[in-house]
């Protein structure tokens, strides 16, 4: 029998890291199995044999997508054509939905265009924000696919009202796994057996995390600087670090208006998270790992014009921040567009930094938010799920 071979396409950071993870337990269990597609540096240290580095061609909102539109279609049609060619037994889109879910569907329109022939499984590992807008995308991901891997509880619920034959197994969260295994565990946070409200200590440590894109560090760095500007007029003791992926993200900051002043560490986000009072962060991915490490949050999104006017008119949830949404309340402050001010910024920051009962009360409920996404192993369960597809 041929090793069983696996195509994997990720478009982001977070994806390129949890496909990478997914890979190493299906190697774990499939040793002789073979990997391919298209990711990021993660991907190919996990032996994935990459087409191209889909890192490069990160965006965020409509604007992004049309801008760069024919370099995605050109990309689109290598990958399907190079997925016809070696004609794998399950292509996995991890994260990255709006170009995921249409590479999905353009293999499964080849196959009833070719039938009894090739006939992968078709997989998406963490769902599409469906549940967020554009609901009716779950009616074609019933048609297309044959399994969605969930990494939040929800989920599974909301897909089995509305298309209960597409096949969904809640998993859970690899960040539990991720961090328990290196150690990594929130500060506890500060007593206040008064229950007064006073300032925290001079030596309070606000970590900025602008983004992954070259977008979100043009779009969110100014409010977030002006923020921290006026955060340090009232509490001058103040220390604040940026955190960024890559050498390059970190010359456009410094092009961005960063000082020179400004602390920036590539890369490492739990250790800097372990040891931070407060994050200003653009909503995502990060804020779930604000949520791990007990990071009271003040989070801000702003995008185009144009995306901004087309998502608040699909857009169904009150939050864009998870652990809000999970949490079904305001945990972090989120600030939104125009909304995402230096002032409004600094003022909710301060009433964070300053207010122990209030930071108390967020670490309590961010643990239960954490404590609702499964233990350890979460890509272990998700690669035993997608090998049951094959027995």
């Amino acid at each position: 029998m041929n090793p069983k071979q696996f195509m994997f396409i990720a478009g982001e950071a977070s994806g390129d890291m949890l496909a990478a993870e997914l890979v190493s337990a299906l190697r774990g269990k499939l040793p002789d199995a073979r990997f391919f597609g298209a990711g990021g540096p993660r991907m190919a240290a996990a032996g994935v044999e990459l087409a191209f580095d889909m890192m490069q061609h990160s965006v965020i909102g409509i604007s992004d997508v049309l801008r760069k539109y024919f370099k995605f279609r050109r990309l689109f049609n290598q990958l399907l054509k190079l997925a016809i060619e070696r004609q794998p037994d399950a292509i996995i889109g991890v994260d990255y939905g709006g170009f995921n879910l249409r590479f999905g569907h353009a293999i499964k329109q080849y196959v009833r265009n070719h039938p009894g022939g090739w006939n992968p499984k078709i997989i998406q590992f963490v769902s599409p924000q469906v549940w967020a807008s554009r609901p009716g995308r779950a009616n074609s991901m019933a048609a297309d696919y044959d399994l969605l891997l969930s990494i939040f509880p929800f989920e599974k619920d909301w897909y089995a009202k509305r298309v209960p034959k597409l096949r969904v197994e809640f998993v859970g969260h690899p960040m539990v796994g991720r961090f328990n295994s290196e150690g990594r565990v929130p500060r506890a946070p500060i007593s206040d057996n008064s229950g007064s409200r006073g300032a925290r200590p001079s030596e309070n440590r606000i970590l900025l995390l602008p983004g992954s894109r070259e977008s979100e560090l043009q779009r969110h760095l100014p409010p977030m600087l002006g923020a921290l500007e006026l955060i340090q007029t009232q509490l001058p003791g103040v220390r604040a670090k940026m955190v960024l992926p890559n050498e390059s993200l970190v010359q456009l900051a410094k092009s961005t208006g960063v000082t020179k002043e400004m602390e920036i560490q590539i890369g490492n986000l739990p250790q800097a998270l372990a040891q931070a009072d407060l994050a200003i962060a653009s909503t995502g991915t990060v804020t779930m790992e604000c949520a791990f490490f007990g990071v009271p949050t003040v989070a801000l999104y702003k995008t185009s014009w144009c995306t901004y006017q087309i998502a608040k008119r699909i857009v169904t949830v009150k939050s864009l921040t998870m652990p809000n949404l999970l949490a079904n309340e305001e945990v972090f402050p989120e600030f939104v567009q125009g909304a995402a001010t230096p002032g409004n910024i600094a003022g909710a920051a301060l009433e964070l930094l300053q207010n122990e009962p209030r930071r108390i009360q967020i670490k309590k409920r961010l643990a239960e938010v954490i404590s609702s996404l499964g233990g350890p192993g979460a890509n272990s369960r998700a690669a035993a799920v997608i090998l049951s597809l094959f027995v």
